[in-house]
């Protein structure tokens, strides 16, 4: 009779170590089949937005040598973080396949109960600031509630919310219309702060770098042990060392300006935990897979209701943070805070970071992506002159061909029998 080892292997662990070479080869050849059939059936992933900042970024530098500066870049890494914020929101939705067409009404409102609150009646900064994120929350309920309990359609009432919400804010916000914000506190310095010391910056770096890397390990370990494949150490150092020279090359570039920027170090902190939520979590595995079908969903158990309430309620509660983000870069709250511009550069920035409007795909790195290639257009055209109704062209345009790409890569998929 063979003898077993602790894993209970007949072969023993003699066999068993010599079988590791064989699996890690069967996982080489299974990972590289896998990408050829990705790109084969339409599933290209991020390559195609990544593609288009670098053209994006080439072209402009150009025409414009200033705008690949430190000084420039330094500005653009703030400018991103209020938009990209509520667009990592809107991930949470389009993830079930809904839409939320609420959420810039919903920023400047959170804005406008701050100011109101802070300014106005010298409520506390901080009691301040619970009050507006949870405005934005109990909105997200309430309008969740309305779609997954009463079966009202998403885009029916987070519109209603996007006329109702502006107009309670115009209405908070009173005869005056406009509340500039303190110098001083929390808000402001938001968007004014920086981490000077280079040790902060090139830090940051390595900890985004290093921590990657153990957690790529850490799961190439895991499937290892479940005897599946799983990506070799050599590939994860590889892509370990992507990631630290775009790392790295960033943190350059922001320590020639003033540093490390506060409002991008508090957005990159809530993309990573969103992003751990979204895939590391039951949670997250849930909400993909309401997004994957409904039916299905329910029928292995998941509360379907609960799950969609609290997708709006996410969608909301970061609408509303958002909003301080995007009041502290202006230092007031206006009549014109969550304008619909602001609606529709949030969902095109999830849109065309990768977020399929169909559900069932996107992460928060999606809005990331998509909210860099709107902020630079906006960014080149300023530096160049250029009126604003051409950036509205450019960005139509790309967000058309994110769509128009999404659409054909789901009927490939389809095709194939993947969808």
């Amino acid at each position: 009779m063979k003898g077993t080892d602790a894993s209970g292997d007949p072969a023993g662990p003699v066999a068993a170590a010599e079988r590791r070479p064989a699996v890690r080869e069967r996982g080489l050849r299974v990972r590289a089949g896998e990408c050829t059939h990705k790109l084969r059936t339409g599933d290209v992933g991020s390559v195609p937005v990544v593609v288009v900042l670098i053209m994006i970024w080439t072209a402009f530098q150009l025409l414009d040598h200033h705008f690949l500066s430190p000084r420039n870049l330094s500005n653009l890494s703030v400018d991103i973080v209020g938009t990209g914020l509520i667009a990592v929101g809107i991930v949470f939705v389009l993830l079930l396949g809904e839409v939320d067409l609420s959420v810039g009404s919903v920023s400047g409102l959170a804005a406008a109960v701050f100011a109101v609150l802070n300014v106005n009646n010298g409520t506390p900064e901080w009691l301040a600031i619970v009050a507006a994120v949870l405005t934005g929350t109990v909105i997200g309920v309430v309008q969740g509630f309305f779609f997954a309990k009463v079966g009202v359609p998403s885009f029916v009432v987070t519109l209603a919310g996007l006329l109702a919400w502006n107009g309670l804010m115009l209405y908070v916000l009173g005869a005056s219309g406009t509340i500039n914000l303190r110098d001083t506190g929390l808000i402001p310095a938001l968007t004014i702060e920086y981490f000077h010391n280079p040790a902060a910056t090139y830090g940051l770096a390595a900890l985004g770098a290093t921590a990657y890397f153990f957690a790529s390990h850490r799961d190439a370990r895991r499937r290892r042990a479940a005897g599946v494949p799983y990506r070799p150490l050599g590939s994860t150092a590889v892509r370990t060392a992507g990631i630290a020279v775009i790392a790295f090359a960033a943190a350059f570039v922001l320590s020639r300006f003033q540093g490390l920027p506060l409002a991008l170090l508090l957005f990159l902190a809530f993309v990573v935990c969103l992003d751990v939520v979204l895939r590391r979590t039951s949670y997250g595995r849930k909400i993909f897979s309401i997004g994957g079908g409904v039916e299905a969903a329910r029928r292995a158990g998941i509360n379907v209701v609960w799950m969609r309430i609290s997708a709006f309620a996410a969608s909301a509660t970061l609408a509303a943070i958002g909003g301080l983000f995007l009041a502290s870069r202006v230092a007031s709250v206006g009549q014109t805070s969550g304008s619909s511009n602001l609606l529709i550069n949030a969902i095109a920035a999830a849109v065309i970071g990768g977020a399929s409007l169909f559900g069932g795909r996107g992460s928060p790195w999606s809005a990331v992506l998509g909210i860099l290639v709107i902020q630079s257009i906006a960014s080149g055209m300023v530096l160049m002159g250029i009126e604003t109704a051409v950036q509205y062209m450019i960005t139509g345009g790309v967000l058309l061909g994110a769509v128009v790409l999404d659409s054909l890569s789901r009927q490939s998929q389809k095709a194939h029998g993947r969808a």
